[in-house]
């Protein structure tokens, strides 16, 4: 067989070696000619780790945050922006002021929110400075007096509250913090475990590629050994088949012929005893004859005596003793000598000749095969070479660089690994730091709210006040003391963490997560030499998000990487070019099988003379011949001579007749013990004989008629059933290239190089990146924010609250006629 001319380009090359392989066939047994190859098995796809990070609880602010990011920033993902200051810069070194301002309409959201928490960095340490100098100075609630009035009870509830619910707000917002910054150290940990998850299956899968290959290339040599070895076993293979289509016809002709010959010479056995017998009984009966004509010799001088009384009566009875003891068969000799003739033909070397003709046609098949097999097997080993030479060319050296590069990605992230953690346990004390500042100021609101009303005692004068109530107010102050040393820093951490979460959630996470940032990574132009659809040799460009999307749905590198635009897989897996060479091969082989006659003219004519002789075999005749010995009875004779010596007077003549009926006994008795089973014995083999006749008859007919037929169907079909039976054993071989090439077209076109891994890689750093580092950033900085957001009411409630459990240095003047409505001191339930 010849393969096509090689394949151009080392990418080629490998899909090329590709579809030479696989026969995952069984081994031909010798009696079968084309046994069913065995489907081949599928590629065997690797284990892939499962790269789902642990859950890092980030999600619980996600929806608030991002509602929060999609109003500071409601427009699209900037693609046209980006390109421009791309192209700016690439081209001016510089950006240009209208994409500047273009920048910065487009960031309004993030610059409203950055003025802002300036606004709040800058005066929140001023007013807490003025207010400090006020306070001091007497002013601002600085001075120690309160005034009681009808409406001091109903503020003091009204601050209480509002103080309350801003501080259980603040207390939510720390609590958030707290987990926020808990699932940022979990994403940090589980993101360095993910990344070398995803690292392993991508070095999986780039080491499966090659594998799948080598794995095709390697079955390939199978159908190419199998397909040899049916070579060498033509003989046994293809004699077997054409040795089976003529069994059909000529097996009933051997036995036909076995059986005859077996009853010839059974026939032959049988007339050798009937002509045995015949001798002997011959023997017995001449001898008998001489007795009886002895005995009627004395008879007849006894009845001539004178003195013989009424010896005359026995002439009658005399002539009884006359006996035909001839038996002849007439054409007995003739079936003797046509049994003889077919006995000479030697039956039996005429069916060891034709079976000896059967049984040397896989040798003879060799012989006539010799050339071809030759000249096949040196085409599959260049097919062999061939496949080998193509593996050289396979381009796996890009693959291996790849996994190079990856091993060592890796061995930089094991090696940074402590560096990193090390970082993230200051980062996460900072932040649990941070944490326990905004806790002391709801601790501290917390005790005053409930250390002021518990010492509270509202008909008192307030310069009377307990030492609880008074400690609640301090608190009170302390808590708002504490909001405004650090608000404003904590603002700061606010503003930068802001703009580099939301930054990163707008302009990559979230492009990222709807496809929009694969789409602009496909724009011609951004990123130089990244065109994968020419580096491969295709008419077209592929997208990245094109591949992302297929490997999404685990497509295989024939769709994916649209290897048929450059791959005509139908002239590939075309078998018929392979396997022309071979077939010509066999069509130019002439197995010529030499014409072998079954039975000669002269030996169907003894047959037929044979069958002839049978026919006349007439076996009425011979019983009834020895019908007329077997009623041979001397004794009746015996008695009237026993009758006729008692009627004499002379004693002489009387001894005689009793003499000669006593002779005439003892041969009648000899008749009983020797003639007659040897008569029984005769008229035995005769009927045997007549049986055997019929069956030669029959078979003869049966003979001539089976060897007639086969013998036209052998002069008739002989080489029509060679060519038939050699085309099908090379359709055979064909056969095992058939089911490679069907294979070979689903394995190249659905399971080689299976990308599944590569989304999977893509999507486990989105989700390492996005859905949990960077959502618990923002859950972080958006949990400060708030809390420090509420700083401000916090401070304003708080302060106001803290006059009314602090101890005045002076007293209000009480009118009797205010009714005071106290709170409550115990019932309020903030113990």
């Amino acid at each position: 067989m010849a393969l096509c001319g090689s394949v151009r380009g080392g990418f080629r090359a490998g899909v090329g070696v590709m579809l030479l392989g696989l026969s995952l066939a069984q081994p031909v047994p010798g009696h079968a000619a084309c046994p069913t190859a065995a489907t081949p098995l599928n590629l065997t796809q690797p284990e892939y780790q499962d790269t789902a990070a642990e859950d890092t609880i980030a999600g619980f602010m996600s929806a608030l945050v991002q509602s929060f990011l999609h109003t500071v920033q409601p427009r699209p993902f900037p693609k046209d922006l980006i390109l421009n200051i791309v192209q700016d810069v690439n081209q001016k070194q510089q950006l240009d002021q209208d994409l500047l301002k273009e920048v910065l309409i487009y960031r309004v959201g993030f610059l409203v929110c950055v003025a802002i928490g300036v606004v709040y960095i800058v005066l929140m340490p001023l007013v807490g400075f003025f207010l400090a100098c006020c306070r001091c100075c007497g002013n601002c609630g600085g001075k120690m007096y309160q005034k009681q009035t009808s409406s001091t009870d109903c503020r003091r509830r009204t601050l209480y509250w509002s103080a309350f619910i801003t501080t259980v707000i603040i207390l939510a917002g720390n609590i958030c913090m707290f987990r926020s910054n808990e699932a940022f150290r979990r994403s940090v940990d589980g993101g360095v475990e993910g990344i070398n998850k995803t690292i392993e299956n991508i070095q999986e899968f780039l080491s499966a590629v090659p594998q799948q290959v080598n794995f095709v290339v390697n079955e390939s040599y199978k159908t190419v050994q199998e397909v040899s070895r049916n070579l060498d076993a033509i003989g046994p293979q293809l004699g077997a088949e054409i040795q089976k289509r003529f069994r059909g016809t000529v097996d009933p002709a051997l036995r036909s012929v076995r059986l005859l010959d077996r009853e010839t010479v059974n026939t032959d056995m049988e007339l050798k005893k009937l002509n045995s017998s015949l001798v002997q009984l011959q023997s017995s009966m001449d001898r008998l004859q001489a007795n009886v004509t002895v005995v009627k010799n004395r008879i007849n001088q006894t009845l001539s005596e004178p003195n013989c009384i009424g010896c005359t009566s026995m002439y009658g009875e005399l002539r009884k003793l006359t006996l035909d003891t001839s038996i002849s068969i007439p054409s007995l000799s003739e079936l003797q000598a046509a049994v003889d003739k077919v006995i000479k033909t030697d039956l039996q070397s005429k069916i060891k000749e034709v079976e000896d003709f059967f049984n040397n046609i896989p040798q003879r098949v060799t012989n006539d095969t010799k050339d071809v097999v030759k000249n096949s097997k040196q085409r599959l080993d260049e097919i062999k070479t061939q496949v080998a030479q193509a593996t050289n060319d396979i381009p796996l050296s890009a693959l291996t660089n790849v996994s190079k590069t990856l091993e060592q990605v890796q061995g930089d992230v094991i090696k940074v690994t402590p560096e990193i953690k090390r970082v993230e346990h200051i980062r996460w004390g900072v932040c649990v730091v941070l944490c326990c500042v905004v806790l002391l100021v709801v601790v501290c609101y917390l005790l005053g709210l409930v250390l002021g009303p518990a010492g509270l005692s509202p008909r008192k004068d307030p310069a009377k006040r307990s030492c609880t109530a008074d400690c609640g107010g301090v608190f009170l102050m302390m808590g708002a003391g504490f909001s405004f040393l650090f608000s404003w820093l904590f603002m700061i951490v606010v503003v930068l963490l802001f703009l580099l979460g939301g930054s990163v959630y707008n302009l990559l996470c979230q492009p990222w997560n709807n496809g929009q940032l694969l789409e602009f990574i496909d724009t011609p132009g951004l990123i130089p030499g990244l065109e994968i659809g020419p580096a491969l040799g295709l008419k077209s460009n592929i997208n990245i998000s094109d591949i992302y999307r297929d490997c999404e749905q685990n497509q295989p590198l024939w769709t994916t990487l649209r290897l048929y635009e450059v791959i005509n897989l139908d002239d590939l897996l075309n078998v018929s070019k392979y396997t022309d060479e071979i077939q010509m091969y066999f069509d130019n082989t002439d197995i010529t099988l030499a014409s072998i006659t079954l039975l000669s003219p002269d030996v169907k004519k003894q047959l037929s003379s044979l069958s002839t002789s049978a026919e006349d075999f007439n076996s009425t005749a011979v019983t009834q011949q020895i019908n007329n010995i077997s009623s041979i009875n001397l004794n009746t004779t015996a008695d009237s001579l026993d009758k006729l010596a008692d009627a004499q007077n002379n004693n002489a003549i009387r001894s005689a007749l009793r003499s000669e009926a006593m002779d005439l006994r003892k041969i009648q008795s000899d008749i009983q013990t020797t003639i007659n089973p040897q008569l029984e014995s005769i008229n035995s083999t005769v009927m045997d004989l007549q049986a055997v006749f019929q069956n030669i008859t029959g078979t003869v007919g049966e003979v001539l008629g089976n060897v007639e037929a086969a013998q036209d169907f052998l002069n008739t079909n002989t080489t029509q059933i060679v060519e038939t039976e050699s085309r099908k054993f090379v359709d055979c071989q064909m056969g095992y290239f058939i089911v490679y090439a069907d294979w070979a077209d689903l394995t190249i076109t659905q399971q080689v190089g299976r990308c599944r891994p590569v989304a999977g890689a893509v999507d486990s750093v989105e989700i390492i990146v996005c859905s949990h580092l960077v959502e618990s950033l923002n859950a972080f900085w958006f949990s400060l924010g708030w809390c420090i957001i509420f700083f401000i009411p916090g401070i304003i409630f708080s302060i106001k609250l803290a006059k009314y459990y602090r101890r005045m240095k002076y007293s209000d003047v009480y009118d009797d006629r205010i009714i005071m409505n106290p709170i409550p001191r115990p019932q309020m339930k903030f113990t």
